[in-house]
């Protein structure tokens, strides 16, 4: 392989959310973090080679994106993806969560309603509540170690006051990649009941053998005109710290209506650095993302294994994609509150608990195995020990 994905490198002391955040978060700082949803992943140097270079001009004035940027995203999405956008569609956006609130306050009103499918990403929450919308609950189906989506019980909770559902594919926390079939239901519904969708994917680089990412938009023409579609290079590459992303979408008015909200607040304009990041991400970075999606999948059957020999009552269930792993504790015996302690204080890992990401998340734990084998292993060792202890 060209790149090594087994290097340490020291992130403590960098202002690093994931490891200089572990205090404030978990209460303690003698824990090995395995939670913030960035790797431990030396950011590729085809991205630090093209921000040396801008570096080097030694003027850091007022930029616009040239054509290369929007190209770029128009080329990538089309080499893995075989979908054809254009230009006119991109819109520039500091981030999927910020895209994310965004869409709430530009596609419903205060008191509507927004669909999500929990366990999801708690931004999802945060971007309805804050600002004066209701939560409806479209709780995904566990069952037999997988998850698929509740489609009767999204057509039970759809009402006049339902404006919008956002979709996570692939899906954050359970690791799912819904299939084309599956997301030609969800759309179906969403077409006959009038919901416009906004589909969070931004990790849908991050596929693992075996599966297939389907943007939703390339499905039918009907279900790109009521899409958004949110994609960034942020999760794939390691530089979620520079802030951007693209939300795209082939609907003339649905993509003036989403622009209405940032370029009121005049953050569409970007970041100079993230725009040089986002076009050599999407044009150089075929071969490391391969060779990322092999490690990770290795990364991936490691935790399987190594929790079927040794810590057999906990359950991994199998992500499709990206790189975070649902563990299923509810056979340990702890309600959510002890299960938190018990990974902080006595297996002194940091891992996300399951009750942050809503209703069907109890009992469970994510854990990102976006790192080196080596502080996989290490913390895994520790969840075995402390399970051996109770």
């Amino acid at each position: 392989m060209a790149y090594n994905f087994d290097e340490i490198i020291e992130r403590n002391g960098t202002n690093c959310l994931k490891y200089d955040g572990k205090a404030k978060y978990f209460g303690s700082n003698d824990l090995l973090p395995l939670w913030v949803a960035d790797m431990d992943f030396r950011t590729p140097d085809f991205i630090i080679n093209a921000l040396k270079r801008r570096l080097d001009h030694e003027i850091l004035g007022y930029s616009l994106k040239p054509d290369s940027f929007f190209n770029s995203l128009v080329n990538w999405v089309d080499r893995r993806f075989n979908w054809q956008i254009k230009k006119e569609w991109i819109s520039f956006t500091p981030g999927v969560v910020s895209a994310l609130n965004f869409s709430v306050l530009s596609f419903t009103k205060p008191g509507d309603k927004v669909i999500i499918q929990t366990p999801v990403y708690f931004p999802f929450f945060t971007a309805i509540t804050d600002h004066g919308r209701q939560i409806a609950v479209n709780e995904l189906i566990y069952k037999d170690g997988n998850y698929s989506m509740d489609y009767d019980g999204l057509r039970s909770l759809i009402d006049e006051k339902t404006k919008l559902l956002i979709l996570c594919n692939p899906h954050n926390p359970v690791g799912r990649v819904w299939r084309k079939d599956e997301l030609q239901t969800i759309a179906d519904i969403c077409l006959e009941k009038n919901i416009t969708i906004l589909s969070d994917e931004i990790h849908s680089d991050l596929i693992l053998p075996g599966h297939k990412h389907f943007p939703l938009a390339s499905l039918s023409d009907k279900i790109a005109a009521i899409t958004v579609t949110l994609m960034a290079p942020s999760k794939t590459f390691n530089m979620a710290g520079l802030a951007s992303s693209a939300a795209i979408t082939s609907n003339p008015d649905l993509k003036r209506q989403f622009e209405k909200i940032p370029n009121s607040m005049h953050i569409s304009s970007g970041n100079l650095f993230g725009i040089t990041a986002f076009e050599a991400a999407y044009t150089h970075g075929d071969i490391w993302l391969h060779e990322l999606v092999l490690y990770l999948d290795k990364n991936l059957t490691f935790i399987e294994q190594f929790i079927n020999a040794n810590i057999p009552s906990m359950k991994v269930v199998r992500a499709e994609g990206t790189y975070l792993a649902w563990l299923d504790c509810t056979n340990l015996g702890m309600n959510d509150k002890d299960l938190r302690d018990f990974f902080i204080h006595k297996a002194k890992v940091g891992l996300n608990s399951g009750t942050d990401f809503g209703s069907g998340g109890e009992g469970f734990m994510r854990i990102n195995f976006g790192c080196p084998k080596s502080v996989l292993e290490k913390g895994l060792t520790r969840i075995e020990a402390a399970i051996k202890q109770k």
